[in-house]
């Protein structure tokens, strides 16, 4: 009797002539997508070819022979590959090599090369170097091979140049790299500066993700009632995502009553009273990867709010349509902060951390910071049609019962802003006198 001795990380089986694709990626219009999930009138092939022109546009210029991507977002948006992501986001072994001319090679995990070899963004798959070291604790012997296996392709593709971006790795790694006649360079805020512009086609993947974060976020304003718990509203709001299309939602802000001051408490079992306030941020990654970020706060009947939880939904509300207004596009960042609403004295020291951010695959680049932090956070840089940022609001003050948590997402056109985010604020609170 003969064994047959399985070799996990063999390529073999992996038919690359034909892709592996999947029998419905024979679309002629070259517009499908990985899953039925997603809407028809966006063109999957012009999202993923306009992203990865982008980012070879700005090799080019800087120089580079290549890239290495660990970072499953950078991944994502340069191929339109994802695999297992919550995993390869705290593990660093999944990675692509992208020369600036030349073919494009995924390092996967062992037995999933077929999950992104329908793409034709990807020219081949091999097992990585690197895929074991991190349960192991084997860095120091894996280096070495991963580096030998990048610098072979570099000296390749490479086009002349060792020059060679990579957005996290080891240092043992770089040094590897480093040691056999690469330059290697931190690239993660070049390529973040790259996707802070986005192609018309991600602006429609945006619009399709908040559509989906709105619908979750009235699925929970639905279910606002005495007696429910955070957690239990963080589910329905979890459950509509996925059921909208969505991927994950990064963070669990969603708190009640005593627990919306300060804010950041993340959801809990503690159960809803009649009056209290009812505060949420989306964070999400929605339909295609890309994210819905707007805040609201609601309050659990029956009865009206006091002047107090009035006064605080009023001056958040001001916040946000001020600094929306302020907005213009070829404004630099210094300006926003300076112009920005003006905090009353006694939020001032639980402010949200920025004025506004951008918004991506993620919360992405620009940051900016309010005027009181900026020599601390800030960064220089102008507003440019195509970025898209959310505007924040926080007002709680310290030791308050409550505070109130409102966020808009805006596109920033050629002759001012587009929102994004439709979801109304609260009548109850904006009608009548406090």
């Amino acid at each position: 009797m003969s064994i047959v001795v399985f070799d996990p990380d063999s390529v073999e089986d992996v038919d690359f002539k034909d892709r592996m694709r999947h029998p419905a990626a024979a679309d002629p219009a070259g517009g499908m997508w990985l899953s039925d999930t997603e809407p028809s009138f966006i063109d999957a092939d012009a999202l993923r070819k306009g992203r990865l022109r982008k980012l070879r546009d700005w090799m080019r210029a800087a120089g580079y022979g290549a890239v290495v991507l660990f970072d499953p977002y950078n991944q994502r948006y340069a191929t339109g590959s994802r695999n297992m992501f919550g995993y390869f986001l705290r593990n660093s072994t999944r990675y692509f090599f992208i020369p600036t001319e030349g073919p494009i090679v995924l390092f996967e995990y062992p037995q999933s090369y077929h999950v992104s070899m329908v793409l034709d963004t990807i020219d081949e798959a091999r097992p990585s170097k690197l895929v074991w070291s991190s349960v192991s604790g084997k860095d120091d012997e894996t280096a070495g091979p991963f580096a030998d296996e990048i610098t072979e392709l570099l000296k390749q593709h490479g086009g002349g140049s060792m020059k060679l971006g990579m957005d996290r790795c080891s240092h043992l790694q770089a040094l590897a790299l480093e040691k056999r006649g690469c330059e290697v360079r931190d690239c993660q805020g070049e390529i973040l500066a790259v996707r802070a512009v986005k192609t018309p086609e991600e602006v429609k993947c945006l619009q399709v993700s908040m559509a989906g974060a709105e619908a979750a976020v009235a699925a929970v304003r639905e279910a606002i009632k005495p007696g429910v718990s955070e957690n239990e509203l963080f589910a329905i709001m979890y459950q509509e995502v996925i059921r909208q299309g969505g991927e994950f939602i990064e963070t669990r802000l969603l708190s009640s009553g005593q627990r919306t001051n300060p804010w950041f408490n993340e959801a809990s079992g503690r159960k809803i009273r009649p009056g209290e306030l009812v505060a949420l941020d989306t964070d999400t990654i929605g339909c295609y990867g890309y994210y819905s970020d707007f805040s609201r706060t609601f309050r659990c009947g029956p009865g009206k709010p006091t002047p107090y939880q009035k006064s605080l939904y009023r001056m958040a509300y001001e916040q946000v349509r001020h600094n929306i207004d302020i907005v213009k596009p070829g404004m630099a960042f210094r300006e926003i902060a300076e112009k920005a609403w003006k905090i009353p004295d006694r939020f001032v020291d639980q402010r949200y951390t920025s004025v506004m951010h951008g918004v991506g695959m993620h919360g992405e680049t620009p940051f900016i910071a309010h005027a009181i932090d900026y020599e601390t956070y800030g960064r220089d840089g102008h507003l440019v049609p195509g970025m898209v940022v959310s505007v924040e609001s926080y007002i709680g003050e310290k030791g308050g019962r409550e505070g109130v948590k409102l966020e808009d997402e805006i596109l920033i056109t050629e002759t001012g802003t587009e929102l994004l985010s439709r979801f109304p604020y609260e009548d109850e609170f904006l009608s009548g006198e406090i």
